[in-house]
């Protein structure tokens, strides 16, 4: 007896077990179900989602063909002239093989029904970070430049509140697309990759370099969208509330005296405005050309903020050309040199200087927004190297500390790597191509002898005319131990 009761609580104990293993992989399946149903499946042979297609029919393991690629299919079977009993040695296709010859595809997640977009939204306006906030965090990191700093923060704010309002009245805001114009090293791109660090929000940094006209070697024009949307995590409406930087946008510029096809200037400022202005592209996912065997997304542009920057370099000799057309001839006329030594002539850009660069007057009308970034000054130089949270003297500095050695910087050390950097005119960026230089040998040495324990960089080791002042470790804990008894 007792056996078999035995026996019972054994079968039921196993019973129980097996029911418990098939309800923890039912609700496995369940969840996978759930994260698949996210995302959109696409046609192996036409990349259509399949909210357009219709449902697609599965042939293996994540490889599905849509019922008109499937048709089209059989019609060209059946209607060729092929003989399949003549062919030798062509066995029937092995999908599951099939599936290994195409690339990874990515994963697309589909668009919520708008009943679901108007019960919930899309931002909480209370939780927007206000314009002197964003100016606030963006003075930790960029040094000057407070009206290129106002106009993005000012510029970020409107665009949260746009597309946290969206449509509740009859009144419609428009987005303000911005022009940023800096000399090369004025801190243009730095000022907003540092904003996209700062902000909750997706956005993307295109080249306008790489873009050509469709069809010829390079980028697509859309591709600038596809980037968006890859660092929106393939989410479409997350992606169709970010903001997009095309940086060297004045290489686009309309080539002059050319009797070739412009297929990377002009061409591509007018496949731009559509993007601009607001329109439904269709964009590769994961790719940059819509040729790659990679599905295809719809994305719109309407509430995507675009940052538009260039240096434009040869824009001060025409700004100049038209400040000289006022000069005369008498003793009160200007003279032709009265601008050669401005520092700052960008500022006085007009919509008539940027046409004359290059750029066409539908693609200026579709940036309302211009703001203009300063040269760099010898102070704003010394500041660089030594405010910012993550300043280059700070890297070093924590570079050095790792060895135990602290590294310091007198002040004729800074003003002289500030004038090497005017000289070579290239901005912030001539900074750490000169600390680079000098501080080849210091990085090279100190971890030869471990007595060293403080490396102070002067005027003259920069100038070479002298070499740093070197302290060992000794005679630091000497200063340690006399600095109480003096206090």
């Amino acid at each position: 007896m007792e056996d078999k009761e035995y026996l019972k609580d054994t079968e039921t104990e196993n019973s129980g077990s097996e029911l418990t293993q098939e309800t923890e992989n039912q609700k496995a399946q369940g969840t996978e179900e759930k994260k698949e149903d996210e995302y959109d499946r696409f046609c192996f042979l036409c990349h259509r989602p399949e909210s357009q297609t219709g449902k697609l029919i599965t042939l293996a393991q994540g490889m599905a063909i849509c019922p008109d690629c499937m048709q089209r299919t059989m019609d060209t079977i059946q209607n060729g002239n092929i003989d399949f009993s003549k062919l030798q040695g062509v066995n029937m296709i092995n999908f599951s093989d099939l599936q290994n010859m195409f690339p990874r595809q990515q994963q697309v997640k589909k668009k919520k029904p708008k009943e679901e977009k108007k019960a919930e939204p899309v931002f909480d306006i209370r939780k927007i970070p206000a314009p002197h906030k964003i100016k606030g965090q963006l003075d930790e990191y960029v040094i000057g430049q407070d009206y290129a700093k106002k106009v993005i923060s000012v510029a970020v704010y409107n665009h949260y509140k746009r597309v946290a309002t969206g449509t509740q009245d009859d009144i419609e805001i428009e987005k303000s697309n911005i022009l940023m114009i800096g000399p090369t090293g004025s801190g243009k791109t730095y000022l907003v990759k540092t904003l996209a660090r700062l902000l909750d929000v997706p956005l993307a940094i295109a080249d306008a370099t790489s873009l050509t006209e469709a069809g010829y070697i390079g980028d697509d024009i859309e591709s600038v969208i596809s980037k968006l949307l890859a660092s929106a995590d393939n989410d479409v409406e997350k992606a169709e509330r970010g903001i997009v930087f095309i940086d060297e946008i004045d290489k686009i510029a309309k080539k002059k005296d050319t009797h070739h096809r412009d297929v990377s200037g002009e061409s591509v400022q007018q496949g731009l405005l559509k993007l601009l202005e607001g329109a439904e592209v269709e964009v590769p996912v994961g790719a940059s050309s819509k040729n790659a065997m990679v599905p295809l997304t719809t994305v719109n542009t309407r509430n995507i903020l675009f940052i538009c920057g260039g240096a434009f370099p040869e824009l001060e000799n025409v700004i100049k050309e038209r400040l000289n057309q006022k000069s005369s001839m008498g003793f009160q006329a200007d003279l032709k040199d009265k601008y050669d030594n401005e520092p700052n002539l960008l500022a006085k850009v007009t919509l008539e200087d940027l046409r004359s660069f290059g750029m066409i007057p539908e693609f200026l009308g579709r940036l309302p927004v211009i703001c203009t970034l300063d040269r760099l000054t010898k102070d704003m130089l010394v500041r660089i190297l030594k405010e910012p949270k993550n300043a280059i003297l700070k890297q070093y500095q924590k570079l050095l500390a790792l060895d135990e050695v602290q590294l310091e910087f007198d002040d004729g050390a800074l003003e002289a790597i500030a004038e090497k950097a005017l000289e070579r005119d290239t901005g912030a960026r001539a900074l750490r191509a000169i600390i680079e230089e000098f501080m080849l040998d210091i990085m090279y040495e100190i971890p030869k002898d471990d007595n060293i324990g403080r490396v102070t960089i002067t005027r003259e080791y920069i100038e070479h005319t002298g070499g740093p002042l070197i302290a060992m470790r000794g005679v630091l804990k000497l200063e340690e131990q006399t600095a109480p008894v003096q206090n």
